[in-house]
């Protein structure tokens, strides 16, 4: 559910952009002519790592937790947005007309600096500047890029792996190869999130929940050969919060008992868990199974206030079933502050499936405090 505010306000050449706040692009009326998610169709692959320009908007997002030899712990994030500015390509004779703008965001956390780098950068989708496509698969926004390192996916040609991620702003940079790891899961009812009753507002959402990272993680501390474990999501839609909805806050676990877990809790107006919040439960073997609303029970324990504004939950407790949980952020200070606020950073994770102790990292996003 890593959705973030993209971009508005561009002309169909895309010469002028400026940030929309999350409500607005996920709140707003499917515009005339795009397609929209409403409901479950047979996801095709290596097809749909690519872009699906009939939709509004799509993401292709990677987290993951690293540590060197020593024990030292970096935690990262690339994300790379397309956003439609028209459903046509503009009927315009330069290179540079488009219609989509795209955005990009690279975070390292340096966990024993306690240090958070964030940096974003934006691009339209002409003359080579920004894109994504399938064969063989690569998404990219000028030199930030994340690409299958095979000419065709391996697999039987249908997962993006092994893939190389290349990121670098400045003294920070990312140089990681990923996978492949742990199946592809399909959210929701076979790929479709729905998040609110109204038809429609849903995205096709698909997930690589563990995947094996190697390589190299520079910072102004010096550089440092790492290895771990990234998560890979992608989804795609026209419009998704209803008009009741303020807010989420994303949960994405990797145990150190070989499970992962997902869950968005979606929140009203009025700050209370919305009825279409979900996830799902990756077992070290085996389905994976559906969670909704009811199946998780979240509590705040810790508050961070930004110097921008503002107050997010750091440290949650988490419960599901017999799992009971305690998510913490590493560094407090993880807040995206460039063309609008939202938190996303590296977790730990604590606490007890019935006697048995249970520990693990993750990532954490909380969007609207």
């Amino acid at each position: 559910m890593p959705v973030l505010a993209l971009l508005a306000g561009c002309g169909d050449d895309g010469a002028r952009a400026k940030p929309a706040s999350t409500a607005q692009l996920l709140a707003a009326p499917a515009d005339a002519g795009f397609a929209r998610a409403l409901a479950p169709r047979v996801l095709r692959f290596p097809e749909d790592h690519g872009a699906h320009p009939d939709f509004r908007t799509e993401w292709w997002y990677f987290t993951g937790n690293l540590a060197d030899a020593s024990g030292r712990r970096f935690g990262f994030q690339f994300t790379v947005f397309r956003f439609a500015l028209a459903p046509s390509t503009p009927r315009r004779a330069s290179a540079f007309a488009t219609r989509d703008a795209w955005m990009a965001h690279f975070a390292v956390t340096d966990v024993a600096a306690q240090r958070f780098h964030a940096f974003e950068r934006f691009a339209r989708g002409a003359a080579g500047l920004a894109g994504a496509h399938a064969h063989p698969f690569a998404v990219w926004l000028e030199d930030w890029r994340a690409a299958v390192l095979l000419p065709e996916p391996a697999a039987g040609g249908e997962d993006p792996f092994p893939m190389r991620l290349r990121v670098h702003d400045g003294e920070v940079a990312l140089d990681l190869v990923l996978g492949p790891g742990r199946e592809r899961v399909l959210q929701g009812e076979r790929g479709l999130s729905r998040k609110s009753a109204e038809p429609g507002n849903a995205s096709y959402y698909y997930s690589y929940t563990r995947v094996p990272a190697t390589g190299e993680v520079r910072t102004p501390a010096g550089r440092f050969q790492v290895a771990g474990q990234a998560w890979m999501d992608r989804e795609w839609s026209t419009s998704a919060l209803a008009a009741d909805q303020s807010g989420w806050d994303w949960f994405s676990l990797q145990l150190d008992d070989g499970r992962d877990l997902m869950f968005y809790r979606l929140r009203d107006r009025a700050g209370a868990m919305h009825a279409f919040s979900a996830g799902v439960m990756v077992p070290r073997r085996g389905r994976a199974s559906s969670l909704a609303a009811g199946d998780v029970a979240l509590t705040p324990l810790r508050h961070w206030r930004s110097p921008a504004g503002g107050s997010y939950p750091v440290a949650w407790r988490l419960r599901t079933g017999t799992l009971d949980l305690e998510v913490s952020a590493v560094l407090d200070a993880q807040e995206h502050r460039a063309a609008f606020r939202y938190w996303e950073g590296a977790v730990s994770v604590r606490g007890r499936d019935a006697a048995r102790p249970v520990t693990g990292h993750g990532y954490l996003e909380m969007t609207a405090y």
